[in-house]
């Protein structure tokens, strides 16, 4: 019986997984895209990084450029409500679009804004409304994640009752307006607050763990950052990652995102070595082309067609992307916005921190690179390569 529970914690926690990535992956683009705004905003503004002054401050004449570049980074991350209220209610089965106008109302100008929410109510200026004798804060939840996402839910759920008890005359013009009011009213009153506080407390929470555990947390996440990835637990990380972005003025950023990539750049590496230790053409092939893809951030092709048949290569690269992490908790590398997981991941590090995220590319791929080739060199890894590809085919066979 608890082997029984086991096993339906985890059906259930891969469920829960693979839900956030439905939500999650859709809207990335749109989030890659401001992410990369971001950063060539802080290209353009930030000092000491061609030159002792910032380039809108030697060249006047980008200034007007730079301010544009702001508006396009900050305006997906202010309505991050819209673009997850849409995905998150198609997901649980709602009207995307009631999904949308929910997230338009919870960044609505007239409320004040999320990121001035705690400012407000320690100044004592957050107005209320006063609904059946209960106040209700007037606060807005621009950037915010975690309660966009039970809001989502919950509107799904009372339109689905609403479907099923109005008359169909009735149902098109009163089933929305039903749905948005309710879920209006305990979004503002109940649920928002609650997932506010629960929001603040995850953000605080892995900041605290951050910044405690130091370079031994960044180490340790690095080192099972590619077992998570086998798993597919890696999916709930932009959830994560969105809520500390979103967030950058109070977090600084996302640690994980350069984990991530230096992890990817670990496993390119170990590949790359094999691409040197065997003499079958064709395993050649395939590490040459699987290590050039790891590096550019997909490790798929690396990491099973390559590391993990052998092995060796794949706990190499756990090594050299954990020592690559300590680094990077060391050097406190921080992204400012999402985008590829990979030596190109430059482009989202906070502008500060690029050279410190340089050198630890360049030691995860230095020890993942080294560890395969000098432990590769005692074994015959072609015949291993072969002997792995006949036993999965017989295994094929037999089933």
């Amino acid at each position: 019986m608890f082997i029984r529970m086991i096993k339906k914690t985890q059906k259930g926690f891969i469920s829960f997984i693979n839900l956030l990535a439905d939500i999650f992956v859709p809207i990335i683009p749109a989030i890659v895209a401001a992410g990369l705004f971001m950063a060539l905003h802080n290209v353009l503004v930030a000092p000491h990084l061609f030159m002792s002054a910032s380039l809108v401050t030697a060249y006047p004449q980008f200034k007007g450029f730079a301010a544009f570049i702001n508006v396009l980074a900050n305006a997906p991350f202010a309505f991050l409500p819209v673009l997850i209220g849409f995905s998150a209610t198609k997901r649980f089965g709602g009207n995307p679009y009631l999904g949308a106008a929910m997230g338009m109302m919870m960044v609505s100008p007239a409320l004040v804004s999320g990121y001035d929410v705690s400012t407000a109510v320690a100044n004592h200026s957050l107005e209320y409304w006063h609904i059946l004798g209960m106040p209700v804060a007037q606060a807005g939840y621009q950037g915010s994640v975690i309660p966009m996402l039970a809001v989502a839910w919950l509107l799904s759920v009372i339109e689905k009752q609403c479907h099923k008890r109005l008359p169909e005359a009735l149902d098109y013009t009163f089933a929305p307006l039903i749905t948005i009011l309710l879920t209006g009213l305990l979004t503002f009153v109940i649920v928002g607050p609650v997932m506010r506080d629960v929001s603040d407390g995850l953000t605080n929470g892995l900041l605290w763990l951050y910044q405690t555990s130091g370079a031994f947390g960044t180490g340790v996440l690095g080192l099972f950052y590619a077992p998570l990835v086998i798993t597919g637990l890696h999916q709930s990380f932009p959830a994560i990652e969105t809520q500390l972005i979103a967030n950058v003025k109070q977090t600084g950023g996302s640690f994980i995102f350069p984990i991530a990539s230096v992890s990817n750049i670990a496993q390119g590496a170990s590949a790359l070595a094999v691409f040197f230790l065997t003499k079958d053409k064709k395993q050649r092939g395939l590490a040459s082309s699987a290590s050039m893809s790891a590096l550019l951030g997909i490790t798929e092709p690396a990491m099973f067609g390559i590391n993990l048949k052998l092995k060796f290569p794949f706990i190499a690269s756990m090594i050299g992307s954990a020592v690559a992490s300590v680094y990077l908790g060391l050097t406190h590398v921080l992204a400012v916005s999402l985008g590829s997981n990979s030596v190109l991941g430059f482009i989202s590090i906070a502008t500060n921190a690029i050279p410190a995220f340089l050198i630890s590319c360049v030691i995860a791929f230095v020890v993942s690179f080294s560890l395969t080739y000098v432990y590769g060199r005692r074994q015959e890894v072609s015949d291993l390569l072969r002997q792995d590809d006949v036993e999965a085919g017989e295994a094929v066979v037999a089933h």
